[in-house]
């Protein structure tokens, strides 16, 4: 597989310097070996890290890994990435992803981190570089970032009480109010806010809507068959 070199990058825009954090286990519950799984002819993980090394905005790509595997894939095939070997103290489960991104951003100065993961194949470089875009020009007003989907259908808690709708006036999908859900494909944040909250979200976050099909996230196998029907689809020059 070709990559682009550190020379043939896209020269940089920003006057911030930023940085992307890819976390990457080796051990995957319920879906196998998932990020260096085989997905329409490539390993999972070769897709984050092609799509972040052609984003103009960021200065360096960092991927902190457990997995022996994705450090010998990487230094093949993306010498220009750097390797962060996860602490024995962070290997475990139930390890929140504010520790880990604390322990990286420590070996990582920078003055922006970009967040996401191996997990979202489908998503692109100027989705990437809107969401730098939309954050610098707009900070101090918002302090972090972080992706959403919008969804418009009708919500119930586990009592069945209505959460976006009243059921009393049936309102059809498309005239609801618009909930959104994180969606994990992008988080962007200071040091110092992950630092005093211990939370990569600070206390004025910015929302910045995907588009649904861009935000497919493997979780688990249906959505690793449909991230694939959907890169073969685009691989043959359709549009989403």
């Amino acid at each position: 597989m070709l990559t682009r070199t550190h020379k043939e990058r896209k020269p940089k825009m920003n006057k911030l310097k930023i940085a992307a954090l890819v976390p990457m286990r080796h051990h995957s519950v319920r879906v196998p070996e998932k990020n260096f799984r085989l997905i329409a002819g490539k390993p999972l993980y070769h897709y984050i890290l092609s799509t972040l090394l052609d984003v103009k905005e960021i200065d360096q790509v960092v991927v902190d890994t457990d997995s022996e595997k994705i450090m010998e894939g990487i230094e093949i095939n993306f010498p220009d990435v750097k390797i962060i070997k996860r602490a024995e103290h962070l290997r475990a489960d139930t390890i929140p992803m504010n520790e880990i991104l604390l322990y990286d951003c420590e070996r990582v100065n920078v003055d922006l981190y970009l967040q996401t993961h191996s997990t979202n194949p489908l998503l692109k470089s100027e989705t990437v570089s809107a969401a730098i875009q939309t954050l610098t020009s707009q900070i101090p007003a918002y302090d972090s970032l972080f992706s959403v989907t919008r969804i418009k259908t009708r919500f119930w808690d586990q009592l069945a009480r209505p959460i976006n709708h009243n059921p009393a006036i049936l309102l059809r999908t498309q005239d609801l109010p618009p909930v959104y859900e994180e969606n994990s494909c992008i988080y962007i944040f200071q040091k110092e806010i992950l630092k005093q909250s211990r939370n990569r979200i600070g206390l004025r976050p910015l929302l910045f809507e995907m588009d649904r099909m861009e935000a497919i996230d493997i979780d688990e196998e249906l959505d690793f068959l449909l991230a694939e029907m959907m890169l073969n689809h685009l691989s043959k020059g359709n549009l989403v």
